[in-house]
């Protein structure tokens, strides 16, 4: 069964964002979900792992960073999961657990890694996110609460380059999103250890974010990708 780690959660949230460990929401949809935080928005953040196999930084340690990004942040929530580092796939066992916090937490839109990262934990919080949403909306299925039917699904960058679609204005928030990675102070504080945790990770995001900002004109962008059509209507061009 998931835990509150922070605020207190007040169903159905507007968006919900799935960390496959704690960090990876700031980091791949930080500026987006302050942004939409900013503007009343209720947002929460589920991690599914303590992240206890990292090489920096402790469980203890990460929830209490967590805690302090959340409050930069100004989530309306913050949660884990508790399932196994390393070990992030699609498996029953964890679809029913995330079906069942998605019934919880009833989240308008949901967030996740996108499939083509490299990392094991993250392409599988993809493919156990996608059992998960389907089984949260059947009425027959063996899990707790009302069925919950997500309304979309985006995919956030990680490591590897995505086909983006949906980009959002970031600029504004920027100021707050640094300080809400470096609030995972374990992670980014110590050597290099990997292309993300290490103490470059803010002007190696930036890199990304100019360059999707480019693309409309704006200082820095996050990208996603819908998975399906979006309806748009055209008087908003």
């Amino acid at each position: 069964m998931f835990e509150t780690i922070y605020g207190s959660l007040q169903a159905p949230l507007d968006w919900l964002c799935l960390a496959p460990h704690p960090d990876d929401a700031e980091i791949g949809a930080g500026g987006t979900l302050i942004r939409l935080s900013r503007e009343g928005r209720k947002v929460g953040i589920l991690e599914l792992s303590r992240g206890e196999m990292g090489t920096q930084g402790t469980p203890q340690e990460r929830v209490a960073e967590c805690v302090e990004a959340a409050k930069i942040m100004g989530l309306a929530w913050r949660g884990q999961l508790g399932l196994p580092d390393g070990k992030l796939a699609d498996t029953p066992e964890g679809a029913h657990a995330l079906a069942t916090a998605l019934r919880a937490t009833r989240p308008r839109v949901l967030v996740v890694p996108h499939h083509l990262d490299r990392h094991p934990d993250h392409f599988g919080t993809y493919q156990l996110a996608k059992r998960a949403v389907h089984l949260a909306a059947l009425k027959k299925a063996d899990v707790a609460g009302e069925p919950w039917r997500v309304q979309r699904v985006l995919l956030y960058q990680g490591n590897a380059d995505i086909r983006a679609n949906i980009l959002v204005d970031v600029a504004a928030v920027m100021d707050d999103w640094e300080a809400a990675i470096r609030a995972h102070t374990s992670q980014f504080s110590g050597g290099y250890i990997s292309e993300t945790v290490t103490p470059e990770i803010i002007e190696r995001r930036k890199g990304r974010l100019t360059y999707w900002g480019t693309l409309l004109r704006v200082k820095y962008a996050e990208a996603f990708e819908a998975e399906d059509p979006l309806l748009l209507d055209p008087a908003s061009l």
